[in-house]
């Protein structure tokens, strides 16, 4: 092959490695972006059961359909096992012709979803009345990186606290009480947002019941029904906040980053930017050109003589 040929195929050969050392650079900024989180939950219980006699309480600690992103859970029925409660036999806790909890994260976004319908709560002691009955719920909490998080929740059916309806209108908390079975103080419909999170609860119940019945002789603690939680990717780790090549140096991100942020790491650990592959490529480029050029040079003045 002549020296022309050999120059020629020195460039192009370099075009063509550069956009892959480049590209693969790239890939590797982008991958290992921090994401955001979200998580739901059906049924959540935090519960003393005090036992007649003076024994020792047992706790009622546990929940249905608990999730954490990527993840979706549909069970509709809950029992627990307490030992010397309602004659050792299964306490049905929950009971719903629909419990669904989903939680999902993108790239951007990350989101979280609980439905219930048809219902039903109970309680250790007090077997023939639900703690609560709901028709519907529904906790939804969305957080995209970016944007103000949004938190949701729909009570589009009557809700039922040991037997007594409750209107719809009340925000806020409301405490329902019966003679001879006891109190529960109820919150309905609570969202709360911050500039990256987002929390949606349906019903949360404080409950102080005193049965007296099947060897219980007092329930404390917090019943929750339909949550649903999110937090958006961290800023500046999404692609649309990257810093543009084409800013210059006027335009620089002055944002401060932690350790675990991308940005951070680089200039610890190598002591460059996310530029530099593309400008060693180029290097690369100009360098292998000018080797050619040469070689051409000389080979021209080598047939003049």
């Amino acid at each position: 092959m002549s020296a022309r040929g050999w120059a020629a195929l020195l460039v192009v050969g370099a075009f063509a490695a550069a956009p892959v050392a480049v590209g693969t650079a790239a890939s590797a900024h982008t991958g290992d972006m921090k994401k955001g989180s979200a998580s739901a939950a059906v049924l959540r219980t935090s519960l003393d059961v005090s036992r007649l006699g003076g024994l020792a309480p047992l706790p009622l600690h546990t929940s249905l359909n608990e999730v954490h992103a990527p993840a979706t859970a549909e069970k509709k029925a809950l029992d627990v096992r307490l030992d010397a409660v309602e004659g050792g036999q299964p306490v049905s806790v929950l009971r719903a012709d629909v419990a669904t909890a989903r939680a999902e994260v993108t790239h951007r976004t990350a989101q979280a979803t609980t439905h219930l319908v048809h219902a039903r709560v109970h309680v250790p002691g007090v077997p023939l009345l639900s703690l609560v009955e709901v028709e519907e719920v529904t906790a939804t909490a969305v957080c995209k990186a970016g944007e103000q998080p949004v938190a949701t929740s729909a009570i589009p059916g009557p809700v039922t606290v040991l037997g007594k309806r409750i209107p719809l209108t009340v925000r806020g908390t409301r405490t329902v009480e019966v003679p001879d079975v006891g109190t529960v103080q109820l919150a309905l419909s609570r969202t709360e947002t911050t500039s990256r999170a987002a929390a949606a609860t349906a019903l949360q119940l404080h409950v102080s019941i005193d049965p007296l019945k099947l060897n219980v002789a007092r329930v404390e603690g917090t019943v929750t029904l339909a949550e649903a939680n999110c937090t958006s990717a961290a800023a500046g780790t999404s692609p649309a906040a990257e810093p543009s090549a084409a800013a210059g140096p006027g335009r620089s991100d002055t944002r401060p980053q932690s350790v675990g942020e991308h940005g951070g790491t680089n200039l610890a650990e190598t002591g460059s930017t996310p530029l530099t592959p593309y400008l060693a490529g180029a290097a690369a480029v100009f360098i292998v050109a000018g080797g050619g050029s040469l070689v051409l040079a000389r080979a021209r003045s080598h047939r003049r003589r």
